[in-house]
């Protein structure tokens, strides 16, 4: 009686990415997506974010020119010219996201799906006037910002808003909440000359993270002009005579403009799918509750990426919502039901980086982690002066460190805070995942003259 073998709910990178690979097995697949094909992560979320990141970064790359000789004068930020350029990147990306879809046979529906009805032979989902019959169905319908419930609420923007409709540049702006989007949107908007401080409720950005990952990355914002305002309870948003005001437990901050970034992972978009009338067990905020398989309570309904439990099988930590677990998760699915085969994904060494200026990455457990976890460790730790900065006079630092259990020599943790974090942390992390101990990591020869060859020489524990 099935129209499909597979109907896939959520046209985001997780969506896409089990829906190709279920399809290149032969199976019947149909996506329904709402917005534009490509979800949070293209449209609004991680492109757009880097290439903003780009942009941002020209301004120290300016100021470090001058020890190297170069005159450059006074550039002038064209904020106009850099959102058009990045629009058009988001919409070339769009294109391409659609032309896989059709190129794999999968067949793509405009509209909001929801499962109607349930049977022997599957499920019954209906998306702009049509009802088909699907054997199996995923909900890939990622998550949404949080806005919490105070006064004056409506005047704050999110990171949807920042990175998707914001065509003007703000002369002021406030971000409160310090988590990933909330140091990244900072720091970019610091970076393109905004007038930009940084609102956390705690002492230091990035909650757990490894903290003296924290405590150099804390330095160095500030270091770049970026305004912290630490230890602030918001208690309400007020217009004011030319912006919007801030008022907490520490005074008040007046901005042009508020960007409300405390994080996506609390609001999965998961209402009006029909999960509640299906009997399908959701967590407290929505989010579905699935197995080590990514199926929920309902056989034959599964979901993947931010929308499903945050670790309530035991999957991955909260902080590990992000793109390209969405799409391990959804490979994985495609893999099991259309290959026969299972796959697994090593949650424990996945890498992440913020794209902060500077950038923080992170592979592996904190030094906290690994303590409360049992484990005796040594700790190497290096903090020095890039080499670009030896004739630009600028004041930026380094920051590396290795958590290593001290019974196996295994290398439990990586992290640093710097120029180039996230691509020297990629490399690293396939190391970890196969089990690289530290005298691996003293066995590799240096590529010398690098920043990355510190993690190779670091030979002298930091005393307990």
């Amino acid at each position: 009686m099935a129209d499909v073998d597979l109907f896939v709910i959520g046209g985001g990178s997780g969506g896409v990415a089990c829906a190709r690979r279920a399809a290149s097995y032969g199976a019947s697949v149909a996506l329904a997506e709402s917005s534009r094909v490509g979800g949070t992560c293209v449209i609004r979320g991680c492109v757009p974010k880097k290439l903003m990141h780009y942009g941002a970064h020209f301004a120290e790359a300016f100021k470090a020119a001058r020890g190297y000789g170069w005159q450059p004068g006074a550039p002038r930020l064209d904020f106009g010219a850099l959102l058009k350029a990045r629009n058009d990147e988001i919409a070339r990306l769009n294109g391409i996201y659609l032309g896989m879809l059709e190129r794999s046979g999968v067949r793509l529906i405009a509209g909001r799906a929801t499962i109607v009805g349930r049977g022997d032979w599957g499920f019954l989902v209906e998306v702009a006037g049509e009802r088909i019959a699907a054997r199996q169905v995923l909900i890939a319908t990622g998550a949404r910002p949080n806005l919490p419930p105070l006064p004056g609420i409506e005047h704050a923007i999110t990171s949807d808003h920042a990175l998707e409709d914001l065509y003007e540049q703000p002369r002021r702006l406030a971000v409160v909440g310090a988590g990933y989007i909330g140091v990244e949107l900072a720091s970019i908007f610091n970076g393109l000359g905004t007038e930009t401080t940084l609102v956390l409720r705690g002492d230091k950005p990035l909650r757990g993270f490894d903290e003296d990952l924290r405590t150099e990355l804390t330095e160095q914002l500030a270091g770049h002009g970026l305004r912290l305002r630490p230890g602030v309870a918001v208690d309400r948003l007020e217009r004011s005579a030319d912006g919007v005001r801030i008022v907490g437990s520490d005074g008040s901050i007046d901005a042009d403009m508020v960007l409300y970034a405390t994080g996506r992972e609390p609001l999965p978009n998961t209402r009006g799918l029909g999960l509640h009338e299906l009997g399908v067990n959701l967590g407290p905020t929505g989010a579905i509750e699935v197995d080590a398989s990514y199926e929920s309570s309902v056989p034959g309904l599964l979901a993947v990426g931010d929308c499903s439990n945050h670790g309530g099988a035991g999957l991955r930590p909260a902080r590990f919502d992000l793109t390209p677990v969405a799409i391990a998760e959804g490979r994985s699915v495609a893999e099991r039901l259309y290959n026969d085969r299972r796959t697994r994904i090593a949650y424990e060494t996945m890498p992440t980086a913020v794209f902060g200026v500077p950038q923080a990455g992170s592979v592996g457990l904190t030094e906290a982690e690994a303590r409360a976890a049992g484990h005796e460790v040594l700790i190497f730790r290096s903090r020095f002066r890039p080499m670009l900065h030896t004739l630009s006079g600028l004041p930026d630092r380094t920051l590396m460190k290795l958590v290593v259990d001290k019974a196996t020599d295994r290398v439990l943790g990586l992290h640093m805070v710097g120029e180039d974090a996230a691509e020297i942390v990629q490399g690293f992390a396939v190391a970890m995942t196969v089990g690289a101990t530290k005298a691996d990591f003293d066995a590799t020869v240096a590529l010398h003259p690098t920043a990355a060859e510190e993690f190779v020489t670091m030979h002298q524990p930091v005393a307990p």
